[in-house]
């Protein structure tokens, strides 16, 4: 096991899930995936948050949605990507198109986040770490594996996270898109449209590993998710489930072909 304590700048380092049922989720998640809840205080607010943890360990993070939240929006995971200088971050961010929802907030004891919409209309947040790091757990079975942007408008992504991040994009044959951060390939994009994905807005989804899809896909079922995609193969890296929580959330669970060691640059 590997723990991480820090990331790389350029790099997702955690998910959190905003949900209309935090006990609906904390149970969902733990019979699926094995996590405990570690529910926490949030300052003075009289709210809490919940870390997800593996072994002890810090995988995910979830709360509670207000009810004028729960009106506007549904329950989802949004993807953080790591970043010391969240304020020069946010700022290339608009310069390159982008929208900001959430301008950076201190998170205390803990680090100041931020949360954007990108040119093709996909979430995600910015973490900046102060001390906590993220993720500490990843790339093993019930932690997260990948992120992809699934996206409406995959030239103004390449180019608007190209800016935001310094990603480089690589097409491959199949004109799947890597993204890398010097050098390191550490997420995915797809072009979506047409009928197949009618309805669905430009999102950033997030992969958990399982060790076993099929028995995931019959497990979902029996703690009242649905699965919505699958099993189907990923080529040659695996197979994969698109699941949709009981409150609605909707990740990818993914059995890998082979090990995915900690990428070069995790300490």
């Amino acid at each position: 096991m590997h723990v991480v304590t820090n990331y790389p700048d350029g790099v997702f380092n955690w998910i959190d899930l905003s949900t209309t049922d935090i006990a609906g989720a904390r149970a969902f998640y733990s019979g699926l995936l094995g996590w405990t809840a570690n529910v926490v205080p949030i300052g003075d607010s009289g709210m809490d948050y919940t870390f997800f943890e593996l072994d002890g360990h810090a995988v995910a993070g979830g709360g509670q949605m207000s009810d004028e939240q729960a009106a506007a929006q549904p329950a989802a995971w949004t993807s953080y990507v790591k970043c010391d200088d969240i304020d020069a971050a946010v700022a290339r961010a608009e310069a390159a198109g982008g929208m900001v929802l959430m301008p950076p907030m201190e998170i205390p004891n803990s680090g100041r986040l931020a949360v954007l919409i990108d040119p093709s209309g996909a979430v995600f947040g910015i973490w900046s770490p102060s001390p906590f790091p993220g993720a500490a757990l990843v790339n093993m079975p019930s932690t997260l594996a990948w992120n992809e942007l699934q996206t409406r408008d995959l030239a103004a992504a390449r180019a608007f996270y190209g800016q935001v991040f310094g990603w480089t994009a690589s097409e491959m044959p199949d004109g799947y898109t890597t993204f890398a951060v010097d050098g390191r390939m550490q997420c995915g994009s797809m072009a979506i449209g047409g009928e197949m994905w009618e309805g669905v807005p430009s999102n950033w989804a997030v992969y958990i590993m399982v060790e076993d899809v099929d028995a995931a896909a019959a497990r979902v079922a029996e703690l009242g998710g649905t699965v919505l995609v699958g099993p189907h193969a990923a080529g040659e890296m695996g197979r994969f489930i698109v699941v949709r929580d009981p409150q609605g959330a909707i990740f990818t669970a993914m059995q890998f072909n082979g090990p995915m060691d900690p990428p070069p640059g995790f300490n």
